[in-house]
């Protein structure tokens, strides 16, 4: 039987030399891959209180939206700056090769509310720590991060976990 992980298409040298790039889109191409990478990734929070599920820009979206739906909640997205048309608060975080900023509208959260960060892939875990920065600015209550996939080499799960998060992922791969 096929894991999620079977659904995942790897590219080597994308996009630079020596990165072994971790393609999702053949996982959200497949309607059983994606059904089971929702599935599993709404497992854990059965009976659990979520009022909000929270996409990290880009493909946290397509998985947010599908998981909001099945949770029957909204679906808020964390997005680059400069994307959101209402006022906004951003959030700054470094990245390999520099900075980024990423934003959310200053009334997508309601104090108090219990959201679910979800995105695609966990690496370094800077986009996330800035979104859960924005979120508890907000007021927001983080119950958990979700991901299809984590890089334990490159330290997210531990950044996160050490934020007080609880992390959920659907595998993982070695290496960069």
């Amino acid at each position: 039987m096929k894991t999620v992980q079977d659904y995942i298409r790897t590219i080597v040298d994308f996009p630079h030399e020596g990165i072994m790039f971790r393609d999702v889109t053949t996982l959200f191409a497949d309607p059983r891959g994606f059904r089971m990478a929702i599935d599993q990734m709404l497992h854990p929070y059965a009976g659990l209180q979520i009022d909000k599920v929270v996409g990290l820009e880009a493909r946290g979206f397509i998985l947010g939206g599908a998981i909001a739906h099945q949770l029957s909640v909204g679906f808020v997205p964390i997005r680059k700056k400069g994307k959101l048309p209402g006022t906004t608060i951003s959030q700054d975080y470094k990245l390999e090769y520099g900075e980024a900023i990423v934003e959310i509208h200053d009334d997508a959260i309601t104090a108090g509310e219990k959201l679910l960060v979800v995105d695609d892939l966990l690496a370094t875990g800077g986009t996330a720590e800035a979104g859960i920065k924005l979120l508890e600015r907000l007021g927001g209550e983080i119950i958990s991060c979700a991901f299809i996939i984590d890089l334990p080499g490159l330290g997210g799960r531990k950044r996160l976990e050490d934020m007080g998060m609880d992390v959920h992922a659907l595998c993982a791969f070695e290496g960069l």
